[in-house]
Parts: C-alpha cells; structure tokens; sequence
C-alpha cells in the first residue's frame, strides 16, 4: 500500500532487481506451465460454470502436485511443480493433466491447445479487484489488453537462472535470443474472430503473441536491451507505467494517465507514494517474452495440443542451460535476434527463421540424447521436427489448412495420452 512519504528510490529498483529477480532460486530446477482453453463435449454445455471454476481453481489434481488456476477468460492453466530435469517436470505435468482432463470430461468440458480462442469474446469470468482494475487500464489505450486477458493462452517454459551471476546475466541474454524463433516454431494461433462478425484466417501466425505486441509496449516488449540483464531490467521497471494502486485489499485504482514508476518514485501521487511492496507489485504487472523471478520465465510460446507442448519445454530449456548447445545455435541466431513481430506474423514462412528452427531443433534433439533425456521427451521433439520445423511448418499451419476444408475454428480436445502415436 502507498506511504504519505517517499520510502524508496531508483537505487531501491536496482537493488531489488539485482537481489531478487536475477538471484537464483530454483536450483537448477525447471517447470511448465501450460494454458488451455474449455470447450464443449458433445454439446453437453457452453461454457465452464463459475462453480466448477471456483471447485478447480488452486486444485491439485493428482499426486504429481501440479497447481491448477483459472485466467479471466475462463482459459484453464496447469503449473508443473519445479523438478530436476525437463522428463520429470514434462511427466508431473501429464499425469496432472490427464486427471483434470478426465475430471472435467464428467461435466462435459473438454481442453484445446490453441494460442487464441478464435471465437467471440467471452465475458471476463473473474470479477476480482485486480483484473478489474487491469481491463480499466487496458481499456483507456484500446481493446487488445481485454482480449489478451479473455482470449490467449501459452506454453510457460520456466528455467533455471543457473549457479551465479555471470551465468544468469548469459541465460537472459540466450533466452531473449532464441525467443523469436521459439515463438514462430511453436506459432499455434492463425485464426481470430473478425469486429465484422464470422471468424478466420487473422493474417497472423500467432494471433496470440500479436496481441500482446499491440498493448502497452512498456510492459509487454522485450526487455533485453543488450549489457547487463540486471540494469536493463531495472531501467525497464522504472520507465514502465504504474498500471494500479492498491489502496487497500478490495480497492484498486487503475491509473490511465500515463505515470511511470520512475516518475512515481519521484513525484509520488495523490493515493501516497509507492513502497517496497508496491515495487514487488508494479514487477507482477510487466509481462515481457522474457521475465526473471529468481528464474527465468520464457512467455512468448503459444499454448500447443498434447504432446506439441513437451517439445516446446525440451527444445526451450535446452538451447537456454546447455552450453554446448547455446553455442552450437549462437550463429544460427544471430540474423533472427529481435524478430518478434516477424515471427508472430509468419511464423516458419519467414526463410530466416526457418533456416534458425531447423537448426535448433537438430541441436536439441542431439543434445537431449548425449545428456541421457528421457525416451517420452526425445520422441516428441523428433516428432515435432519431421512433422513441422524440418519442413519450415509450424502448428498454425495446420490450424489454416483446417479452416480452409471446413471452416474448422478449433482442434479437437486434447486427449492426454501415452506416445503410442511416435
């Protein structure tokens, strides 16, 4: 809550960030976290009831201890606990989302792997202070920060920071790197529905990540501005814009004239002046491609059907932690750094970007091997590459060529099965 009297400074920001987003905690553990979007079974309902969302919501839904939540649009999301190794992070979260499946399936509700819900948008089904106060803000600047809450959904790769600084400064430089090309390799979101009315073909391989570089840039661009990951990020903190205050636990006020948190910290407000809780905060409200937490967040991954989403935690965490293979693809990168618009729009069809997926998945898969990967998670990056970055396809790709044959807006629920299909 704000103090009448300033309490922190800019220096505060440095060394917050310094000490607690850049200071490792997982250990050299990683974890996934995958969003889904309900559908109907069989016609059996429209929409997941606010009560079976209450029920689900911080469920865990089998022994392996995953965390279920719900997003504002209803949109189911599965957080792995963080586990040594990408096998068993990747297997935790299977079998908890195999049970939620099955759970869900008995009130007819099936989950899709889709990057954005290509039909209307639905009403916000969380009426919570916070989001409350998000969509005010997002709504002074347009109507994008109201479909990125309600309508897209992610793959969360979450990796370790490594052992010391020096590594963790490497890791956020390598994450920011490869990010382009995971985006447009894992693209998953082509159609949207049209302000005209009927739902297509939206001009964009991820309408998802589009949709988030059409927001606030000061929160949602990448924040990786070369030098140092812990000055960057820090001078990303302060310059961007105070999104709310929270006067107090039900009150939160969305600040639509424009107020960074440097000026904040400066100048105060009218509600007080910000304090270190208002930092840690102001930190959970900046959604770049990359975001570190005392780990490193890797967000710019379309949500992908079952097993697409092992692939996309394997080959992530493997070009970002090992060496070997950071520096196999480094040259590989280097023309695709910063792509990110051109990756959302087309995906593998853009040559460079398609040139540097080839080449990362070759170096992952190779890699997964000579470090002794588990037999499941080798098998769905192998399967992943012949089908798709082999070919300069991605996922979305197929999700066009579904709509072209019949109009199709939405895959088939996932299934959550063993890899009987490798």
């Amino acid at each position: 809550m704000p103090a009448p009297q300033r309490t922190i400074s800019a220096g505060d920001v440095r060394d917050f960030v310094g000490n607690h987003c850049f200071t490792p905690v997982l250990d050299g553990r990683v974890g996934v976290e995958v969003e889904w979007f309900p559908v109907p079974i069989d016609g059996r309902t429209t929409a997941l009831a606010p009560d079976r969302l209450a029920a689900a919501h911080g469920h865990e839904p089998g022994a392996a201890g995953s965390r279920v939540t719900i997003e504002p649009g209803g949109q189911v999301e599965l957080s792995s606990p963080p586990l040594q190794g990408i096998g068993p992070a990747c297997a935790a979260l299977a079998a908890d989302a195999a049970t939620l499946s099955t759970e869900l399936a008995a009130d007819g509700i099936g989950l899709v792997g889709l990057g954005f819900d290509p039909r209307p948008l639905p009403e916000r089904c969380l009426q919570l202070p916070r989001y409350e106060a998000m969509e005010s803000y997002f709504d002074a600047q347009g109507d994008a920060g109201r479909t990125m809450m309600r309508a897209t959904a992610a793959v969360q790769v979450n990796v370790s920071l490594g052992s010391d600084p020096a590594v963790a400064d490497v890791r956020w430089h390598r994450a920011h790197d490869v990010g382009p090309t995971l985006a447009a390799a894992f693209a998953n979101s082509p159609l949207a529905a049209s302000p005209f009315g009927g739902s297509g073909p939206s001009g964009w391989r991820s309408r998802r990540l589009a949709t988030w570089s059409g927001i606030d840039r000061g929160r949602t661009a990448a924040a990786d501005g070369g030098g140092d990951g812990r000055a960057a990020y820090a001078q990303y903190a302060l310059d961007a814009r105070v999104m709310l205050i929270r006067c107090d636990g039900d009150r939160y006020v969305p600040l639509v004239e424009p107020l960074t948190l440097a000026e904040w910290i400066a100048d105060g407000h009218e509600l007080g002046h910000p304090t270190h809780d208002d930092l840690e905060y102001h930190l959970t409200t900046l959604f770049p491609p990359v975001r570190p937490k005392g780990w490193l967040e890797l967000r710019m991954i379309d949500s992908l059907p079952d097993p697409w989403w092992r692939a996309a935690m394997a080959v992530a965490t493997t070009l970002v932690v090992d060496d070997e293979s950071a520096a196999a693809v480094a040259p590989l990168l280097e023309p695709t750094r910063g792509l990110w618009v051109d990756a959302a729009r087309h995906g593998l069809a853009h040559p460079g970007l398609a040139e540097s997926a080839r080449g990362c998945f070759e170096v992952a898969l190779d890699a997964l091997a000579r470090l002794g990967s588990d037999a499941t998670t080798i098998a769905a990056v192998a399967a992943f590459h012949e089908r798709y970055s082999a070919r300069g396809r991605c996922p979305a790709d197929d999700r066009l060529s579904e709509w072209s044959d019949d109009g199709r807006l939405l895959p088939a629920p996932d299934r959550f099965m063993e890899l009987s299909w490798v």
